[in-house]
């Protein structure tokens, strides 16, 4: 009985086994080139995807896996905040500055290369985006999360994403030749509604609620009740926040803020358990980004384009959300860190190209060159944190 490798190659575990070796691979990749970890995973997707090797395709299950990965990176991220530390006045100051120049660089980019005013505008929302995965696990890696910059960072991130995904809808209503005030209302009121209540919700409500499990029968005698308990929290988080409009990584971040304060005494420390999870779905998470990138029917004119775009992406992140950091009082290093860490787009400004050229809003050269932007941003802001900014 001979052996079906196609069989093989579309498999689950073929799959896992591949992403979770050639996450190895970036890994040593990385050391070797003494770079943030990020980069090398990112190479070892771009390796076995379409691009090159052709192993793996941006299949649903890699999608969903990517997903989960990207949800419980968050979710760690946030552990680490307090709210008040990420609900600075100048940190809406530095999202807004974030959001205004690259919608304008990147409306200009794609009208100077012919794109009509309904493609233009879904191309310039993808340049508003900020991932917050690609730095926050940066800046976790070089020991930095704490820092000033990290807090202005993921503060202002987390209110980027809000106001990218407001400007995706304007986008949207744009392309059919309306808009609706009151929709647009609504969105900007469960936004609110569900950062506040959510972080509110889970830190008077959830908080004492587990604190009370912890010192119950039930944890002493299943001592991961707590940890199964908590992963429930943040994936309802994340699922709320989409039912809300909002990005599922948002709302697993709240959960993570809302939660900070978490301490138990019967049960297994669930921020262990949840870190050592992040490392597995997160790894697969960076390798679905290179994935996804197909290059394979490249041209010269996408390739002039996406340079175009991510040089416009980076400054303008640079010097919009770099000049209200320095506003605010911060350093001359800490603003341009928060300018460069606000730069990579990733993950978010890959779902807005995908989103909008399975709708058929954009076509194959658009897509194309937001998704090389889109990995160009997510490579070089890790790279100029480590070498450059914090040398």
């Amino acid at each position: 009985m001979g052996i079906d490798l196609g069989h093989v190659t579309d498999s689950i575990e073929f799959q896992m086994s591949l992403l979770l070796f050639m996450a190895l691979g970036g890994y040593l990749l990385s050391s070797k080139l003494r770079q943030p970890s990020v980069i090398g995973v990112i190479l070892a997707g771009i390796l076995i995807g379409p691009s090159a090797l052709n192993l793996i395709h941006y299949t649903d299950f890699v999608a969903s896996i990517g997903h989960i990965g990207a949800i419980i990176l968050l979710f760690v991220v946030g552990l680490e905040f307090k709210l008040k530390e990420i609900t600075k006045p100048s940190y809406f100051l530095i999202a807004l500055g974030g959001i205004v120049l690259p919608w304008a660089g990147g409306y200009a980019v794609a009208t100077l290369f012919g794109f009509p005013f309904t493609k233009a505008i879904i191309i310039s929302v993808a340049l508003t985006a900020t991932s917050i995965a690609i730095t926050a696990d940066t800046l976790r890696e070089m020991g930095k999360l704490k820092s000033e910059a990290a807090q202005a960072i993921i503060g202002a991130a987390i209110i980027d994403d809000v106001l990218a995904l407001f400007a995706l809808a304007v986008a949207q209503q744009l392309s059919h030749g309306t808009i609706s005030t009151p929709e647009m209302a609504i969105f900007a009121l469960k936004a609110f509604v569900f950062l506040i209540g959510g972080a509110v919700i889970g830190a008077k409500i959830i908080t004492p609620l587990i604190h009370k499990i912890d010192q119950s029968a039930i944890s002493e005698k299943y001592p991961d009740f707590i940890f199964i308990l908590v992963m429930m929290v943040a994936f309802l988080y994340a699922m709320l926040a989409e039912l809300m409009s909002l990005s599922a990584i948002v709302g697993a971040f709240i959960a993570g803020v809302s939660l900070e304060r978490v301490q138990t005494m019967k049960s297994k420390d669930f921020r262990t358990g949840a870190e050592y999870i992040r490392i597995i779905f997160g790894s697969i998470f960076f390798i679905s980004l290179g994935v996804l990138a197909d290059f394979s029917n490249f041209t010269f004119n996408a390739l002039y384009f996406a340079l175009a775009l991510s040089a416009v992406a980076i400054l303008s992140k640079l010097i919009g959300c770099g000049f209200f950091a320095r506003l605010s009082g911060m350093s001359n290093r800490d603003s341009i860190a928060v300018g460069v860490g606000m730069s990579p787009r990733g993950e978010v400004a890959m779902t807005v190209a995908l989103l909008a050229f399975t709708s058929g809003v954009i076509e194959q050269p658009a897509f194309v060159g937001l998704i090389m932007m889109s990995l160009i941003t997510t490579m070089v802001a890790p790279l100029l944190l480590k070498n450059v900014v914090y040398k």
